[in-house]
């Protein structure tokens, strides 16, 4: 995405909050006037993430931006979006603004320990938490009622991933992540999926600093183990400098990667060394106009100045599933009601299982090579 556009989805998104202690569904509409439900986002705008919190939040702003012209639509969404810059202290604290000032749920926190904050405040307010962007796999457990997850777990990508390399015969395999919730995240779920499958432990794993490009101490240690494979768990930053200094020293072997690490900011990072790079995906491709929800993605972008991506797709693909619950008059305290049994939701030609259990949500993910110039092979 380029600096004009992301300017303009600043600008678009920023939106001032309302006072009023209570939620707007609690509240009459004026005559003739539709019901209003206030979706609270706390999003990085800036900072490490912004590249996917922009795209993630825009394809979300383009789905409710379509409900609300829809004649059909039985409520208006109001979506108020708060910038965390990718930290998760200030997600928590903007979590709480959001409920104070009158959001009725929370929706599309990105990052594994800004959901993870996120969905505490939703649990303690007693309203829903739904469709982070990355989020810690303790959030399916089934004492989070509140929470429902548009994506696949980590341990669903963890085996998949864990899967081709042993179809491949690659049994030495190494875990490098940033020293962060995401990080320590992924390496439980490899590990997990190495037990699951039976085939040798890690090699190695390491940790580089959050979102820091010092990844020197981490190639060292993988290095020496000589891996076959590494499944990294970081964003593009740490990732794309990890890979740069390893092929420097001259591994060989193969890259892969969570899906959160963002496919299109980690190619604008490494650019022609992206060859090669395998990153797991938990929607279809942007642009494969077989799938209904794309083709509906596809016309509601042609309008707008948004580039097309896996970020901003994941985005009005979770913005949808909302409109869904809402149009079966989910609505208030009913709402963690009804997202419980659409289970599964056919979201258009992509199944979502809401409260997933583990291995339900292991067929939509693909894992895609990335060609030097830029094209995914599936």
């Amino acid at each position: 995405m380029d600096t004009g556009k992301r300017q303009w989805m600043k600008v678009t998104m920023a939106t001032g909050l309302l006072a009023g202690a209570l939620p707007r569904w609690a509240c009459a509409a004026p005559a003739g006037a539709k019901p209003v439900v206030v979706v609270g986002q706390s999003v990085p705008l800036t900072g490490a993430a912004s590249e996917i919190g922009l795209a993630y939040a825009g394809g979300a702003k383009l789905y409710f931006d379509s409900f609300n012209q829809r004649a059909d639509s039985p409520v208006r969404i109001e979506l108020r979006q708060l910038d965390d810059g990718y930290s998760p202290e200030r997600a928590g604290t903007n979590a709480q603004k959001l409920l104070s000032d009158g959001a009725d749920l929370l929706f599309g926190f990105v990052g594994t320990a800004s959901s993870a904050a996120g969905a505490v405040v939703a649990k303690q307010q007693g309203v829903v938490f739904l469709a982070p962007f990355a989020a810690p796999d303790a959030l399916r457990d089934p004492s989070q009622g509140h929470v429902f997850l548009v994506r696949p777990s980590m341990a669903d990508e963890a085996f998949k991933m864990v899967q081709h390399c042993a179809t491949l015969g690659l049994n030495r395999i190494a875990v490098v992540g940033e020293d962060d919730a995401m990080g320590r995240a992924g390496l439980e779920a490899v590990n997990k999926a190495i037990a699951e499958l039976k085939l040798p432990p890690l090699v190695a794993s390491a940790f580089m600093p959050r979102n820091s490009t010092q990844v020197d101490a981490a190639v060292a240690t993988i290095q020496a183990a000589k891996p076959q494979a590494i499944i990294q768990a970081a964003l593009f930053q740490s990732t794309a400098a990890f890979i740069q200094k390893m092929r420097k020293a001259g591994y060989a072997g193969g890259f892969l990667n969570f899906s959160a690490v963002g496919i299109n900011p980690l190619y604008t990072a490494l650019g022609n060394d992206i060859g090669g790079v395998v990153v797991a995906q938990v929607v279809p491709p942007p642009r494969s106009l077989s799938v209904p929800v794309v083709r509906e993605y596809t016309a509601a972008i042609e309008n707008s100045d948004e580039s097309p991506s896996y970020e901003s797709l994941e985005g009005f693909i979770a913005a949808k599933t909302l409109g869904e619950a809402l149009r079966r008059g989910g609505r208030g305290p009913e709402l963690q009601k009804t997202l419980t049994a659409m289970r599964p939701y056919d979201v258009g030609g992509l199944r979502l299982y809401l409260r997933s259990r583990p291995r339900d949500n292991t067929a939509p993910i693909d894992l895609v090579s990335i060609t030097a110039d830029g094209r995914t092979i599936r």
